[in-house]
């Protein structure tokens, strides 16, 4: 007969949460706190040490996150991941380290394109399966459902498939009764764009259809650079009164020589503490971009190279040996910058329901009807459909529906098939702990 003694362990066995004592993180408003209430600055680093999957290697986690402590880090951002993958060494070890993640939800071959943008089954499967994942884990703080999508203004039309994606994937994230894990997007920063772009994936009143945060890929500080100079005072402008969270995916221009990221005493500064939540800043490993912040060794011919821990030239695997001087003035600047931002509940009570005006649809330029319904799940955009006419190729069925009929159907993606892959493993982790339980309960 199963004992008392050892009811409680094998319940224990049957949670999926992975038990940590770092705090989760929450998008309120337009900042991000900790579960006491703090309000939480991003200090990241961009970290892919593998193109493949950098959180799959615990002894090598381990040896770059003390160096990522040594820096102040406390946020790294991932773009490509393997969720079949095990990834509790690695999260553990940046939990215990009080090092929150951001990671993308796409890959290459997943990602929505701003040429025949599309949404469609085989994306959101692949997106569902990093959500799987990671939202198991306290310490992951975000997901991007897409990186730099929007290049150049003919892009335009790629960007409500942006929001549908978040739509879908925050729509699951409810369902299935996850944490509320932020789910946001990271732009290039492109003048252009810029603000229709960021007003627009956070303009519309049904909270569903917006983003929980929005984050810059901008390298306009360069060296010895001001707040004016740079740049930055218009980027600060253009985000006062943003209604979700907004921070730098990624920053660090290199162009002048040594990086002394004097623009994080910006970002973390007055000028912009009370609108930016921080920045991650690009990248960790030194590869042909020089912007890495260690190295594991010199380059090597690729084409010569026979080390399993080489790809691309690069050795990814050893002891991370700083960039001098990069590595150093960075950790200088992040020890001087500490912003205390303010309590989740002064904020509550202070902060007014802001709301932004969805940017008109201007002819050559901002070319989306704020009017317009966002795309279904499996439709493709229909190049001159202002109003995203689709053609629907989910299922292997072809059809051509009209607004009217995107407008209907919104939402649709709430219900889930279950003749996915993902819910059938889903559904069948469900019997078997509903079994599991149900002997728990009879031998109790």
């Amino acid at each position: 007969m199963l004992s008392w003694a050892l009811a409680p362990l094998l319940l224990a066995g049957l949670q999926a949460t992975t038990v940590s004592a770092i705090p989760s993180i929450s998008a309120v408003g337009s900042k991000f706190f900790y579960e006491n209430g703090t309000q939480f600055y991003i200090k990241g680093i961009a970290y892919q040490l593998t193109p493949d999957d950098p959180l799959v290697d615990t002894a090598q986690c381990k040896r770059d996150i003390a160096r990522m402590a040594e820096l102040g880090t406390n946020a790294i951002r991932v773009y490509h991941v393997d969720p079949s993958a095990d990834h509790k060494g690695c999260m553990t070890a940046l939990a215990d380290a009080g090092i929150h993640l951001f990671v993308d939800l796409d890959t290459f071959t997943t990602q929505i394109e701003q040429t025949n943008p599309h949404w469609n089954e085989t994306q959101f499967d692949r997106f569902k399966e990093v959500l799987d994942e990671f939202q198991q884990y306290k310490n992951t703080a975000g997901v991007l459902v897409g990186n730099e999508v929007l290049t150049t203004p003919e892009g335009v039309p790629a960007a409500p498939y942006v929001l549908a994606a978040a739509r879908d994937v925050k729509a699951y994230r409810d369902q299935k009764g996850y944490r509320e894990i932020p789910v946001g997007y990271s732009a290039a920063d492109i003048a252009d764009l810029r603000p229709m772009l960021q007003n627009y994936l956070a303009c519309s009143s049904n909270a569903s259809e917006r983003l929980d945060f929005y984050s810059l890929n901008a390298y306009e500080w360069c060296g010895d650079s001001t707040y004016s100079l740079s740049g930055y005072s218009a980027l600060q402008k253009n985000a006062t009164d943003y209604p979700i969270p907004i921070f730098f995916s990624e920053t660090g221009c290199n162009t002048v020589k040594p990086r002394t990221f004097g623009d994080q005493s910006a970002i973390f500064g007055d000028q912009m503490a009370d609108t930016w939540s921080g920045s991650i800043i690009y990248e960790w490993i030194e590869e042909t971009n020089d912007y890495g912040l260690v190295s594991y060794g010199a380059s090597v011919d690729p084409s010569t190279a026979t080390a399993t821990d080489v790809q691309d030239g690069f050795t990814r695997q050893g002891t991370p040996t700083p960039i001098s001087p990069d590595f150093q003035n960075l950790k200088s600047q992040w020890a001087s910058l500490n912003p205390t931002g303010v309590a989740l509940s002064a904020y509550k009570k202070s902060a007014s329901s802001a709301s932004l005006e969805c940017p008109a649809s201007t002819s050559g330029g901002w070319s989306i009807n704020p009017n317009s319904p966002l795309p279904t799940l499996g439709q493709t955009y229909k190049k001159g459909d202002d109003d995203y006419t689709a053609t629907t190729t989910a299922g292997g069925a072809s059809s051509t529906g009209s607004s009217t009929t995107a407008s209907s159907t919104k939402g649709a993606a709430n219900a889930i098939a279950a003749t996915s892959p993902v819910t059938e493993r889903l559904l069948a982790g469900s019997l078997v702990l509903s079994g599991l339980v149900g002997v728990v309960a009879f031998w109790l």
